[in-house]
């Protein structure tokens, strides 16, 4: 591992990070019995720590055994500090799970009130035509049920990432931890490159997101209106 360049693991992580969120919403939903319940997203969870298990328990304790140069020195700050690091990167593959299934939990709710409304409305409009025109705005308000409950899902992934490189910044500004002494704080004052790169990050994610909005509003700009309740056609000239 030694031959892999810096860069090569910046991919990598990138890669395996970028990915991540994706595949750990489409293995969840394979593993969940019926909708409503969180036994696949649990099982999800498990196959995460079998992963986190074995690359990292498993292949370290092993190159640990077998390398001189891979022996650690066991100190107090190192291992408490180490262990929170995982407990936050557990915490966060978790959380990831389980933002994924309230998104789509929350969509479906908002989803099933609007289907209700418009059964209601057409059950109760006593026009034919503006009965029709309700009955056909419910069926293609049906045929997008898929693309509406991932509306709130693609949120998930461009906020992790544009919160986490700010919180990893902002923290950065004020510990500095030094070799024996973790409780040291500072702070530093940025540069210009700072608040600018935060703008960047935070417009790069409205962007992401507006996109997916504006997308959305203009598939329903140009779907045909449903005719108003009461609207009579115009009558033939003579």
């Amino acid at each position: 591992m030694n031959n892999i360049p810096w860069w090569g693991y910046v991919l990598l992580a990138g890669l395996a990070w970028g990915t991540y969120v994706p595949i750990i919403f489409y293995g969840g939903t394979e593993l969940t019995t019926r909708p409503g319940t969180i036994g696949g997203r649990l099982a999800s969870i498990l196959c995460v720590g079998v992963a986190y298990f074995v690359l990292g328990v498993v292949i370290p304790v092993v190159l640990m055994s077998l390398r001189d140069d891979a022996q650690p020195e066991w100190k107090t700050n190192g291992l408490i500090f180490s262990a929170l690091a995982g407990i936050a990167g557990a915490v966060g593959a978790i959380c990831v799970i389980f933002a994924s299934k309230a998104a789509v939990d929350t969509a479906k709710g908002e989803f099933e009130a609007e289907e209700s409304a418009l059964v209601a409305k057409a059950a109760a409009e006593p026009n034919p035509e503006a009965k029709t025109a309700i009955e056909t705005e419910l069926k293609e308000f049906r045929s997008g049920r898929g693309k509406y409950l991932a509306s709130y899902r693609i949120y998930i992934a461009p906020l992790i990432f544009a919160l986490a490189p700010m919180i990893n910044t902002l923290l950065s500004l004020v510990w500095h931890p030094k070799p024996g002494a973790p409780f040291h704080f500072g702070f530093d004052v940025p540069s210009w490159q700072l608040p600018v790169g935060i703008l960047l990050v935070a417009l790069g994610t409205f962007l992401v997101l507006y996109s997916k909005e504006a997308a959305e509003a203009k598939k329903t700009a140009a779907a045909p209106r449903p005719v108003p309740v009461g609207a009579v056609a115009p009558a033939k000239p003579a």
